[in-house]
């Protein structure tokens, strides 16, 4: 709805001169085209679709506030354009009746056009007092005056409706269809045991569809509680954008359990194939350990002064508990069969390595032996092939080293100090060889 210019005689300013005919016809011009834009408004903020909800919709909160008092005003609005119109149609009246307007007629046409020659009765003032409308009592204006009290009152009705009908727009279908893909999530959380009181998912899935429902009769019942005004400050009806946190916030809730869902919906396709891995783990770990028990007996038995780890026993609990995830998944009890096999999986690969490392740690002093027994023929064999083995010191000392490194218990100290006194005697007796194959050289 547009706003006139200046009226040349409007109050302000003093002492006006009379319209002439030319003045009269264009102002009567363009008031003709303002009451088209002006009915032309009035009539769209009638039929619009907003407007309509409003008024069949049972309303509450700021919503019902704010519809009142725009009906209030709208009613006003119309009440000031039937005076605006009543008034055009008597200027043009008054214009017709010559062609060439007497002074008399002139200074009528003045009063209507220009001066406060619009008298509007007494009708309600919207709610907001003499700038949303006309007082109480019957009071004269100009046309001026009253296209800005008009305008006035057609942004803010027009304001109120638009937010409405985008709110209403926006909200309630993509409520429906999180609605519908939380009723899908929940349909699928229920095949894999994650239902409300025995999986935190199944709670959260009943939290949010109360949340929606409660959303949903909300947005439908006050709009405008889920408006945000523009933080530009735009004057322009409808300038803001609807409040969808709330919306939001139940969509990412919505997401995080269906992440969940998808994690036990995977561990129930690859349960039995989990399962066959732990148990291989486990019996790989139990086997290292029965290996680490015997090997431990043969050591105490055939190295003496040597302290060997203890070893322990089969891991029960985990045994246990790979039952227990065994039961689940003959149950379909995925929800509980998902943190378990997390559990499992990394205490069976601990229990494994602990088992080599109990395995490693008692079959040491055999492989210290292993080692001394290596290095001594080594070196009888370098002597030979020097042709130094029959040297009779060098097969007293191998004797004394190999009586002790093959009798049982095998004291691991004394051999090791037999081998090195050997190591010896071999570096002494193969100098003259070495210093001979240099001087021949």
């Amino acid at each position: 709805m547009g706003v006139p210019g200046p009226v040349p005689g409007s109050p302000g300013m003093p002492d006006a001169p009379v319209l002439d005919r030319e003045e009269v016809d264009r102002a009567l011009a363009r008031l003709g085209a303002e009451y088209e834009a002006i009915e032309t408004s009035l009539l769209a903020l009638q039929d619009h679709a907003g407007r309509r909800l409003l008024e069949g919709a049972d309303l509450s909160g700021t919503t019902k506030e704010r519809w009142a008092a725009t009906e209030r005003s709208i009613t006003v609005l119309w009440s000031l354009f039937d005076a605006y119109t009543a008034t055009l149609e008597a200027a043009r009246e008054v214009r017709a009746r010559r062609r060439w307007p007497s002074p008399e007629d002139l200074a009528e046409l003045t009063e209507l056009l220009r001066d406060d020659g619009v008298t509007v009765p007494g009708a309600a003032d919207g709610g907001t007092g003499r700038e949303s409308g006309p007082a109480g009592r019957g009071e004269r204006y100009s046309l001026e005056e009253l296209v800005d009290r008009m305008n006035g009152l057609y942004a803010r009705s027009l304001d109120v409706i638009v937010a409405a009908d985008a709110v209403w727009s926006a909200l309630p279908a993509r409520i429906d269809l999180l609605s519908a893909e939380l009723q899908r999530t929940r349909s699928l959380a229920h095949s894999v045991g994650v239902r409300p009181g025995e999986h935190p998912a199944g709670d959260d899935l009943e939290r949010i569809t109360d949340e929606l429902a409660r959303l949903r009769a909300q947005v439908i019942a006050d709009p405008l509680a889920f408006w945000v005004s523009s933080s530009t400050g735009s004057s322009a009806p409808g300038g803001g954008r609807p409040d969808t946190g709330r919306y939001d916030r139940a969509a990412r809730a919505l997401e995080d359990i269906r992440r969940e869902v998808a994690a036990v919906l995977d561990v129930r396709q690859d349960a039995e194939h989990r399962l066959m891995q732990l148990r291989d783990v486990l019996s790989r770990a139990d086997r290292t350990l029965t290996e680490a028990r015997q090997a431990r007996g043969e050591v105490l038995a055939k190295i003496a002064a040597s302290e060997v780890p203890a070893v322990s026993g089969p891991p029960t609990a985990l045994h246990e508990q790979l039952a227990a995830a065994a039961e689940y998944r003959r149950r379909s009890l995925w929800h509980r069969l998902s943190p378990l096999l997390d559990s499992l999986e990394e205490r069976a690969e601990d229990e494994l390595h602990r088992a080599r490392e109990s395995l490693t740690a008692v079959t040491a002093p055999l492989a210290v032996r292993a080692e001394l027994r290596g290095r001594l023929d080594a070196y009888r064999a370098k002597l030979a092939r020097h042709g130094l083995a029959a040297d009779p010191l060098l097969v007293e000392r191998y004797d004394i080293a190999r009586r002790m490194l093959w009798s049982a218990p095998c004291d691991l100290r004394a051999a090791e100090h037999a081998v090195w006194r050997y190591q010896q005697a071999a570096a002494e007796a193969l100098v003259p060889q070495q210093v001979e194959g240099k001087g021949e050289s």
